[in-house]
């Protein structure tokens, strides 16, 4: 049966197309600044992913009751935010393509690319304060909401690049789930969710609760993606690329602490060089499948979408929004299916 949420998603992933091109179209006649800066970003945001994060943070205000338009400010600030994570990330993982174009450094150079992402970083609030349907009071909290999950994801960020340069393979599962936790799963699920619930008007109970289905499913879709990185399409362009990386995924920390001395002696060999040979790729996959590693995350990230569900019982919710929520939990751990 097709999933409700991959529906939803389909359905309405380009109803913020044109309020997010509004910000980066007709802001200068100066020829050279449309040129290095807003035509870059407008075409980056033109070639936007289904928008997961800003559609459930437009349903969290119509879950709560409220009018999901007035969201709609907030959506665009977290949505801008990803676009900033994902030039940057680009840059620092030396990407090829983002979803199926040359990433922005390799078209614009490394110092526009930087340039572009932190002129989204600061739509992230100004995308907020220009809102005039929202009071001042609302602003402040929604505000320091988006700055708590910036931050949140930047020291995600660091942990993830930190291990791998200084190839750290001491790393315990909760060492993962923390830095997944802040890197992904505060702005991929719990603060979406809790500013769309804010400003839709719902109460503390109602904003927690969401806060907390959000951080659960935000962790099971990171993941996920890690699951999908290995054993997913292998006509992927990035298939398999974590491994080249050396990332410190939840499948490799748990292979790392289970698998026998001469295999994690191998496996780390293979972490550390970088390869791009397909049968030394394999090979990785072979261990962390031996070690039941694989077995676990998934596991795990079904574990999560249980949690999750359990947050939403008993909470006050529209009910088309609730099954919603509920198919989007599902969603996020069937997509290796």
């Amino acid at each position: 049966m097709a999933n409700a949420f991959a529906a939803y998603l389909a359905e309405h992933h380009h109803d913020l197309d044109a309020y997010l091109d509004s910000f980066f179209t007709e802001q200068t006649q100066h020829a050279d600044l449309e040129r290095y800066l807003y035509a870059p970003l407008a075409a980056f945001s033109a070639n936007g992913g289904k928008r997961h994060r800003p559609l459930i943070c437009m349903l969290a205000a119509r879950a709560v009751g409220g009018d999901p338009a007035r969201a709609r400010s907030a959506a665009a600030a977290i949505e801008h935010f990803q676009s900033a994570a994902l030039i940057h990330d680009d840059i620092a993982d030396k990407g090829q393509l983002r979803r199926g174009k040359p990433c922005m450094y390799l078209t614009e150079g490394v110092g526009r690319a930087i340039n572009c992402g932190d002129y989204d970083i600061t739509l992230s609030t100004d995308a907020v304060l220009r809102d005039e349907a929202l009071d001042a009071p609302l602003k402040l909290r929604v505000l320091g909401e988006l700055t708590a999950m910036m931050q949140r994801t930047v020291e995600g960020q660091a942990l993830d690049l930190g291990w791998v340069q200084n190839e750290r393979f001491d790393l315990t599962v909760q060492d993962y789930l923390t830095m997944a936790t802040l890197k992904t799963a505060h702005y991929s699920g719990a603060v979406p969710l809790a500013v769309g619930a804010m400003v839709g008007g719902g109460s503390e109970q109602q904003v927690e609760a969401l806060r907390s289905f959000g951080l659960a499913t935000g962790l099971a879709f990171q993941i996920q993606d890690d699951l999908l990185n290995l054993v997913g399409d292998a006509g992927d362009k990035d298939f398999r690329n974590d491994i080249t990386e050396g990332k410190r995924t939840l499948v490799a920390v748990h292979a790392l602490e289970h698998v026998e001395s001469e295999s994690r002696r191998e496996l780390v060999e293979i972490l550390r060089s970088g390869t791009q040979d397909a049968a030394l790729l394999e090979r990785v996959v072979e261990i962390f499948d031996e070690t039941g590693s694989i077995a676990f995350a998934h596991d795990y990230a079904l574990r999560l979408t249980e949690r999750a569900k359990e947050e939403l019982s008993g909470i006050e919710l529209e009910n088309d929004c609730r099954e919603l929520l509920l198919s989007m939990a599902d969603f996020f751990v069937e997509r290796l299916s």
